[in-house]
């Protein structure tokens, strides 16, 4: 093994393609960004498989393969092999690296190659040798991602069977009762972003719950912000209480519900969620499990998407949206089944997490083995 800088053993390319100006087209060649292909145009910047490293924004000092006759925008960087070395070993040594400490700036995150092409790794010149050591981790790493594999397998099952579920037990059956959500709830409102946005975002204080912290019969607790005092009691006509049902009415996230968890009260709502407080009718469980189901989903994202650029619910259209549901004991057999259903699911989503972080970590191990 040999001690060189990474720029002694490949070159960067850059890219000035944007974004914005290669969506929508409907070319033969792919155009990756960090999250995969945005769109195809009619031409590409390399001819042969080449390495990607993201520099700019989300994801920096991520190392990715690319396949010949595509390109990527510029918020990456191209990366060639220089002679003598395969493409394949050269992209090995980058991801044994954490490339992401060379970073600078704070808003937007960034790279250069200058700073991380001095890095000094430990490589062979021998092409054998380096094809070699290419086999052995192609080997290891299609181990490691069967196993990510079949429990990512497993997990997209127990959804198909959740969701076909959620699909017959709340079918419509003799006996249901039918009604508007109007007719359901004591309040449907919005809220508000209090003055100030972002700036009176505080450590600690009154919750201010955000579409992002709504997901599908779930509360995410991720980003979940704090106000003022102040800002509390601007907004204390969305002031959250107990049992309250959340719901998304506006952007991609529109349609998403759940309950509010009891740990996060006090809290308010902003102008993209949407406040469903019921009588006694409907258990708040079974609303949202009724709101998330494919039927109402697809229901309600029809009306959301008409007439309009932008995704959005009206008060009109939730107060007028039709609920079918048994009497309190027949919701509550049928929550006490999609619960258990539910719970096995999340177990398979939290054990699919942990392997996926071990399958990384231990595709780190392997390479640390072969390039430290």
């Amino acid at each position: 093994m040999k001690e060189l800088r990474i720029k002694d053993i490949c070159d960067k390319g850059s890219s000035n393609l944007k974004q914005k100006d290669v969506e929508g087209k409907n070319g033969q060649y792919p155009v990756y960004g960090a999250g995969g292909i945005i769109s195809y145009i009619d031409t590409y910047h390399q001819e042969d498989n080449y390495i990607a490293i993201v520099k700019d924004g989300s994801g920096i000092g991520r190392v990715t393969f690319m396949p010949a006759k595509s390109s990527v925008i510029g918020t990456m960087q191209y990366i060639l092999p220089k002679e003598g070395f395969n493409i394949n070993y050269i992209g090995y040594c980058l991801q044994s690296l954490d490339l992401s400490k060379y970073k600078q700036g704070a808003a937007i995150p960034h790279i250069y190659f200058r700073d991380y092409g001095e890095r000094i790794v430990k490589v062979t010149e021998d092409l054998n040798e380096q094809q070699s050591i290419v086999d052995y981790l192609d080997s290891a790493f299609a181990k490691i991602d069967a196993m990510k594999a079949n429990a990512e397998k497993a997990l997209n099952e127990a959804k198909a069977l959740f969701q076909a579920s959620l699909k017959e037990m709340l079918e419509p059956k003799e006996g249901w009762e039918e009604k508007t959500l109007k007719a359901l709830t004591n309040k449907i409102g919005s809220g508000a972003t209090p003055r100030g946005g972002r700036k009176i975002y505080i450590e600690k204080g009154c919750h201010l719950i955000r579409s992002m912290n709504v997901q599908y019969d779930e509360f995410k607790y991720e980003n979940l912000a704090h106000i003022t005092d102040e800002a509390a009691d601007q907004l204390k006509g969305v002031e959250i209480q107990d049992n309250d049902v959340l719901f998304n009415i506006t952007g991609a996230s529109i349609a998403r519900c759940c309950v509010v968890p009891t740990d996060v009260l006090p809290a308010r709502v902003n102008q993209h969620v949407s406040i469903l407080r019921l009588k006694q009718d409907v258990l708040p469980r079974f609303l949202s499990f009724t709101l998330n189901s494919p039927k109402h989903q697809k229901e309600l994202l029809k009306i959301g998407e008409a007439g309009s650029t932008r995704q959005a619910l009206t008060k009109m259209d939730l107060e007028n949206h039709i609920i079918c549901y048994p009497n309190i004991d027949g919701q509550t057999k049928i929550l006490f089944t999609l619960d258990s259903i539910k719970s096995k699911v999340d177990r398979l989503q939290a054990n699919y997490e942990k392997i996926s972080k071990e399958c990384d970590a231990l595709k780190q191990a392997v390479l640390r083995q072969v390039f430290e």
